[in-house]
């Protein structure tokens, strides 16, 4: 798994080269339960979603208390912290960092005061236009602590709410002036909110806890864990408020066309989580089979990349008639390290996580189902090791279209020339990672596997619904790359006010 510039930079140590959501937020409205706890499960429940770094927020009426550190959830927090974090609402964040720093202070949520009041934010996904507002406000006197898209979000809120007096209002007004991929979670002392953005790229859900509270969280799962029941999606550009007096919902910025994040259904989600009705698990089994219908093969067994190539494996044997069968043994106690690498452990990493079971694979004809190739490396060492495991044959299916085109909205692919399929066809990358064969989902198949609503599928297709300013996307596209944005029609709005401009508007009821 050696460097190749012409694929950039090498994934992080004992990291694989999948693709990366960047978080997953969760948050709680229950005056008489334990919401710090209720939080740790919550962010246990979405662990997947980003192995950096952890933190919980409590706000106990009277201040937001704090606590988060780099490491798993359960290697943050410990019974003592939990229980010193009493309170009426909390708000909870996992990270994998795509934007900005890994160190402590990119650990969230975020604080910050607002005058006498403490908010805490907790982030999912990338905006791309945060290097203007991040000018702005420092010529305004807003300091930063770190260089994350999030602190931007953060500080534009006090900004707005320090003028305005209402916090809302400040929510409102930093929608306004953002873009990119977002969903957030905000907490004060005596309130929780939620809110996404206008396109609805990034997850976020309601649950209700009975009569004794609500929670809003990244994916179902996390729902099912605390014991709250599912009520609905927050809306794309919607502002959830929730206190004392209830759930309140505002549009605090105008809707746009619909485009979820394809790749939550295809790999990010867990296989529990539900979407619009439709477990995650089904949708993959879906497309494996739907993948045996486009691309069969003649082997002797079916096995899965775990964990999410489980499901799409199950359906392509169940679609072919082939048996389906381990024969990647994975060990779960694996956790990120952050030792410098070298060549040695990157390709001792794929080892300490995945293993062949020679027993299942020797002297057969294999059907390797895996949810992407991104960079390649992973799957020549994976194909690699089933055949010095006495694989006759590995034959590599896809259960999605090839990741030509980077991403600018929340996973960690935003240079073009990581992307093996943007510079290889796929013969090219069949003889690169060494298989018999190779097929990928075409995307109508992957269309027909999933609900039916507005997606955004711009990592295959280079349509992109929210526009990428020049400064953030230098750089990161290939030569012959053309992307395409909205407004390409001319129609693009003009330039945004300037921060300090910005005529403010009173709060909804």
């Amino acid at each position: 798994m050696g460097y190749d510039e012409r694929f950039g930079q090498q994934p992080r140590v004992g990291e694989d080269d999948s693709l990366h959501d960047e978080c997953g937020v969760f948050g709680v409205w229950a005056p008489n339960r334990d919401v710090a706890r209720i939080t740790y499960f919550g962010l246990h429940a979405l662990q997947h979603r980003g192995q950096e770094s952890a933190g919980i927020a409590v706000g106990n009426g009277e201040t937001v208390r704090v606590r988060k550190d780099r490491g798993l959830v359960s290697q943050v927090f410990t019974d003592a912290d939990l229980t010193a974090m009493a309170g009426k609402c909390a708000i909870g964040h996992v990270r994998y960092g795509t934007a900005g720093g890994r160190g402590f202070d990119a650990a969230q949520p975020h604080f910050s005061l607002i005058d006498d009041v403490t908010i805490a934010l907790a982030h999912n996904g990338t905006l791309v236009n945060t290097d203007g507002v991040r000018s702005e406000l420092e010529e305004l006197g807003v300091p930063f602590r770190s260089n994350t898209d999030s602190e931007v979000a953060c500080e534009l809120i006090g900004y707005f709410t320090k003028k305005s007096g209402h916090l809302r209002v400040g929510i409102r007004h930093a929608m306004q002036m953002v873009e990119g991929g977002y969903a957030m979670v905000l907490l004060r002392e005596n309130a929780l909110y939620a809110f996404r953005d206008p396109n609805g790229i990034r997850p976020l859900v309601i649950g209700a806890l009975g009569t004794e509270g609500w929670v809003v969280a990244s994916e179902t799962c996390a729902l099912d864990i605390v014991g709250a029941t599912y009520v609905r999606d927050v809306r794309p550009g919607e502002i959830v408020r929730i206190s004392d007096g209830g759930i309140l919902s505002e549009q605090g910025i105008a809707p746009q066309p619909e485009a979820q994040c394809i790749f939550e259904d295809v790999y990010f989600s867990r296989p529990d989580t539900v979407i619009r009705g439709r477990s995650i698990y089904s949708m993959r089994y879906e497309m494996g089979r739907q993948l045996a219908r486009e691309a069969p093969v003649d082997a002797d067994l079916v096995i899965g990349v775990p964990d999410s190539g489980m499901p799409p494996a199950e359906g392509y044997a169940a679609q072919t008639g082939i048996p389906f069968g381990e024969g990647l043994i994975k060990n779960r106690y694996v956790a990120r390290t952050f030792i410098q690498p070298t060549q040695e452990m990157r390709e001792m990493g794929v080892r300490m996580k995945l293993n062949a079971l020679s027993d299942n694979v020797a002297g057969r004809r294999i059907v390797m189902v895996d949810d992407s190739i991104v960079r390649g490396t992973t799957s020549k060492q994976i194909v690699r090791m089933l055949k010095e495991a006495g694989a006759t044959e590995v034959h590599v299916r896809i259960n999605c279209p090839e990741v030509r085109w980077p991403c600018f909205y929340g996973i960690d692919t935003d240079v073009q020339k990581q992307l093996i399929s943007a510079n290889k066809s796929a013969e090219e990358v069949c003889e690169y990672i060494g298989a018999d064969s190779l097929a990928f989902l075409s995307l109508e198949g992957l269309r027909r596997c999933v609900p039916e609503c507005g997606y955004c599928d711009a990592c295959y297709t280079g349509r992109y619904p929210v526009t990428i300013p020049e400064r953030f996307s230098a750089g990161k596209f290939l030569d012959g790359f053309t992307p395409e944005f909205p407004y390409d029609d001319g129609s693009r709005p003009g330039e945004k006010d300037a921060i300090a401009n910005m005529e403010l508007d009173a709060p909804a009821d």
